[in-house]
């Protein structure tokens, strides 16, 4: 799939799929350690529909950045009452400070400005399925 067709995987679902994931709340990112069994975080995630883009701010240092590194399939989800959404795709880790501004505008605009970190680095989610109700 080409960028293109990721931007289209997620405008498919329309406004109300956008609005869930504007609306402030706190979603899970999955990942897998190298033993197979999951690893699953809370996190603030934002969604970038138009690039077909999920971005996770975090610490190089992490555990979910480390297993991310390694090109890994991850999902991140996020529920309210009965209405849940799940984006799973390719991750990869970004690091270059133009990359981790932009994450951080996007997450300041959806939650609130995140606290310094000289650490920081952008857990870049190529959207390529979508599950859920919304």
């Amino acid at each position: 799939m080409d960028t293109t067709q990721h931007a289209a995987v997620v405008a498919a679902r329309g406004e109300g799929f956008a609005e869930f994931w504007r609306e402030r709340r706190v979603a899970t990112l999955s990942t897998v350690r190298p033993d197979g069994t999951p690893h699953v975080v809370p996190v603030g995630v934002t969604l970038d529909a138009d690039a077909g883009i999920a971005r996770v701010i975090t610490s190089a240092g992490s555990r979910k950045a480390r297993l991310a590194r390694k090109g890994a399939e991850v999902a991140v989800c996020q529920v309210d009452g009965r209405r849940w959404s799940t984006l799973q795709g390719h991750a990869v880790v970004r690091d270059e400070p133009a990359e981790v501004a932009d994450a951080e505008r996007r997450y300041a605009e959806r939650y609130k400005e995140p606290r310094a970190n000289p650490e920081r680095v952008v857990i870049e989610i190529t959207v390529t399925r979508i599950m859920g109700n919304v």
